[in-house]
């Protein structure tokens, strides 16, 4: 019986969880390393964000999901430093040796230098940043409420940056509560005066789909009463007013970046082996170039093949293929066999912008509408985690199908003060 192998997996996203699902107990002990205690379900964090679900439906523990399998320990911990030469890596929580190691580590926002607008502005791209909007838009009306009428402006406004899925689909789902959930909630609030703007640098939304879906896009966003500003980058936001390319300001308290990623960077790795955004250059079974035994996968590997020259798309469904490909493929290292190259099959891409709102866009046809939304609906239940997570979600889609309400706005804060005592005399 041959000694396990030590495999470290930085990153408990959907190519890591994939990757780490799989791996043979019999071959393998397994390290997980994350910075947070859960695996999270990104492609709804805007429904988190618009109070439509909850964050526990979009998240699971790595302690739950793998509370049988005996050969895979979880750490929280942050990666600090790769020694490629040592077979080893430094953490916030301490130095782990391996035999493999696989970055997973994905990315994060890309504001393109500007640290204002990052230090003033909301990302989506964590369930406590969805959290975090929610609260945020909610705690915007209860102000609403108590300002003078003059002063109300810049809470009226919100702003969203980038119109690709995440930037259509947030704006289509607060384009739908300003219609239907918070008049009833803020029935003294004039919501004729709650703009929401979708800003975005093309000329179009959607730019990864058809010109079907982009067409279709912008009609329903149109019709639902969002502004589109496109071919506007912005240049500044200060917290209060943000200022765009054409020297157009819009007071506003509120702006959500959706415009861009770039990949979580580490340490240790030879600079030749980053592309561009950060990306690690990978071969076709995802191997770091110039390493023998490091691999990266999901949306921090960057690889080139004939058909994708400048990467594949960084979306869920190359990440769970990389992940299920090296799992195979470690096993076949090990077993002195010949790994077999990743090929991505684009099973097309879609987005929902609000109810019965949907552009789909398969290999083979391209649809809109009910019919499309109900795709959308079913394939996301399809990849959420567990058999429960599915049915609760379920659930709640069709209850605030019926009554176009979802009762979930809790605005959830620390109290800021805890010594305060309101009964103290």
């Amino acid at each position: 019986m041959h000694k396990r192998k030590k495999v470290i997996v930085v990153g408990g996203g959907f190519a890591g969880i994939q990757l780490v699902r799989r791996l043979d107990e019999n071959l393998f002990d397994v390290l997980l390393i994350d910075r947070i205690n859960h695996h999270q379900f990104q492609p709804l964090f805007y429904q988190v964000a618009t109070s439509q679900i909850e964050p526990s439906n979009i998240s699971f523990p790595f302690r739950h999901i793998f509370r049988n399998k005996k050969h895979i320990q979880i750490r929280l911990g942050e990666i600090t430093r790769i020694f490629p030469d040592k077979n080893k890596i430094s953490t916030s929580i301490g130095d782990f040796d391996y035999d493999f190691l696989v970055i997973a580590i994905g990315c994060k926002t890309n504001f393109f230098g500007n640290d204002e607008i990052c230090k003033h502005s909301f990302t989506l791209k964590t369930t406590y940043d969805a959290i975090k909007i929610r609260n945020h838009i909610l705690n915007i009306f209860e102000k609403i409420i108590s300002l003078k009428k003059e002063e109300r402006e810049a809470y009226y406004n919100l702003v969203i940056v980038g119109a690709g899925a995440t930037g259509v689909e947030l704006a289509g789902a607060f384009a739908e509560i300003k219609k239907n959930v918070l008049p009833k909630d803020y029935p003294r609030i004039d919501f004729t005066k709650f703009q929401i703007y979708l800003v975005e640098g093309s000329k179009n939304t959607l730019n990864n789909m058809s010109d079907r879906a982009q067409n279709t896009s912008q009609r329903y966003l149109k019709k639902m009463g969002v502004q589109l500003l496109t071919e506007k980058f912005v240049k500044e936001y200060n917290g209060s007013t943000i200022t765009l390319s054409d020297g157009d300001k819009i007071n506003t308290k509120t702006v959500i970046w959706a415009a861009g990623v770039t990949g979580n960077y580490v340490k240790g790795l030879p600079t030749d082996c980053f592309a561009h955004g950060n990306r690690i250059k990978v071969n076709r079974i995802n191997k770091v170039l110039g390493s023998e035994n490091i691999f990266a996968i999901g949306d921090i590997a960057y690889m080139e093949t004939p058909k994708y020259p400048k990467g594949h798309p960084q979306v869920a469904n190359v990440a769970i293929n990389q992940g299920k490909n090296l799992a195979r493929n470690l096993k076949r290292i090990i077993r002195g066999k010949v790994p077999v190259d990743y090929r991505y099959s684009d099973l097309g891409s879609m987005a929902t912008i609000g109810q019965n709102k949907a552009v789909v866009d398969f290999p083979f046809l391209k649809f809109k509408g009910y019919f499309a939304w109900f795709i959308w609906m079913f394939l996301h239940l399809m990849l959420i985690l567990s058999v429960r997570n599915k049915i609760i979600i379920f659930i709640n889609w069709a209850w605030v199908y019926i009554t176009k309400d979802s009762s979930l706005r809790l605005i959830l804060t620390e109290n800021e003060n805890p010594c305060n005592n309101w009964n103290e005399k």
